[in-house]
């Protein structure tokens, strides 16, 4: 019942938030993009009679629907199955797939506030089909005691402060170029971490974690009944939580699970994802947990954050695609649904493997890019 119940209160805060972002933007008798895609015209920057694309700027890229909702669908699988990227791979379908990008670099010197406004766009973006993702996630996890509940909301907390006060000092304020290459250097970086604990000397610290891995991967091939050896709460202190999972006993301190989730909200709302590809780290390596229970508890602890950071980026006039968004909308529920179920019959090590190629490849590329314009894929 109390999982019934969180998930209940989660999708309406969810549905309160959209209406309320609604509203924002309907108060708005012109949106900041409106006013200065007219200072664009009247410079001669834009062709007023040019077909009207993203955002409705004229002469935007116009982006193909079927496309939108198979990429959706990529976003929402790798999020609900590794509990992370689904931000980072929704920020390569808005910057390369889409064509935003290059788009908003045209922008840089002719037009910059309006090369600002599509960057804050891709941030929300983002945000909004990372927040599905989660919220579906969540669901899925609890129903299946996946994950751990007083570590998400602990660090969900800890992300509201931090999503408020980064809308508040950096929305309209950040160029196209810088925001690629913060999110790219953070990406990179945390693949970095993760080859890291791919050595003898990273494993070494979690071996209580793959013990319950393995006893896990276990039940899967002998088809138990996993509901019995899913997560259970032990111990809960102000200070000290104690879990069990197959076997083993893992212990945090909720504060500093707060603190985790003020820091990486932080990071993760500046450059406009959901901060899956920081919890997973933070939580096998600094918490201690196997990757299959941090899938979940990241999944909540992301979709507390997207909540208030939507809120709080449209109340600043932010604006996005409503077509485009509801269509990637539908793609994140089909792959979301998807991907817990096929991330049991994937060993351990080969979800951490997929997070790594992904984390160096889209990391490296993005840094080029964003702080030196060199140039791996287009975008």
């Amino acid at each position: 019942m109390k999982g019934r119940g969180l998930v209940c209160l989660m999708v309406l805060m969810l549905l309160l938030s959209l209406g309320f972002c609604s509203f924002i933007q309907q108060a708005y008798a012109k949106s900041p993009v409106e006013t200065e895609v007219e200072k664009a015209i009247a410079k001669g920057v834009l062709q007023k009679d040019a077909p009207r694309g993203f955002l409705g700027i004229p002469g935007a890229p116009r982006v193909n629907w079927i496309l939108a909702f198979v990429w959706a669908m990529w976003v929402g699988w790798i999020f609900s199955t590794v509990g992370a990227f689904g931000g980072i791979m929704a920020g390569v379908g808005h910057i390369t797939v889409y064509g935003l990008g290059s788009y908003a670099k045209t922008f840089k010197d002719s037009a910059p506030a309006l090369n600002k406004h599509i960057t804050d766009s891709v941030r929300v973006s983002n945000q909004f089909l990372v927040g599905l993702s989660a919220l579906i996630s969540s669901i899925t996890y609890i129903r299946q005691r996946r994950l751990v509940l007083a570590l998400g909301l602990a660090m969900g907390l800890g992300s509201l402060l931090a999503a408020f006060l980064v809308a508040y000092t950096t929305a309209g304020k950040i160029k196209f170029s810088q925001y690629q290459g913060y999110f790219g250097l953070c990406v990179f970086l945390v693949g970095a971490f993760m080859v890291y604990e791919m050595t003898p000397r990273g494993a070494q610290r979690k071996k209580a974690a793959k013990e319950a891995a393995k006893a896990f991967e276990q039940a899967v091939k002998q088809k138990a009944d996993l509901l019995k050896e899913g997560v259970r709460t032990v111990q809960f202190g102000i200070t000290q939580c104690k879990i069990s999972f197959f076997g083993q006993e893992f212990k945090f301190n909720p504060i500093w699970a707060f603190i985790g989730g003020l820091v990486i909200s932080a990071i993760s709302s500046f450059i406009g994802v959901g901060g899956g590809f920081l919890y997973v780290p933070y939580l096998t390596s600094i918490v201690g947990l196997p990757m299959y229970v941090v899938a979940g508890t990241s999944a909540l602890a992301v979709l507390i954050s997207m909540i208030l950071s939507i809120i709080n980026f449209m109340a600043r006039g932010v604006i996005v695609d409503p077509t485009l968004i509801g269509i990637q909308l539908v793609g994140i529920f089909v792959g979301s649904l998807i991907g817990p179920r096929t991330a049991k019959y994937l060993p351990d090590k080969a979800l951490r493997w997929i997070f790594i190629v992904l984390a160096a490849y889209v990391g490296l590329d993005y840094t080029l890019k964003g702080f030196f314009n060199i140039k791996l894929i287009g975008g």
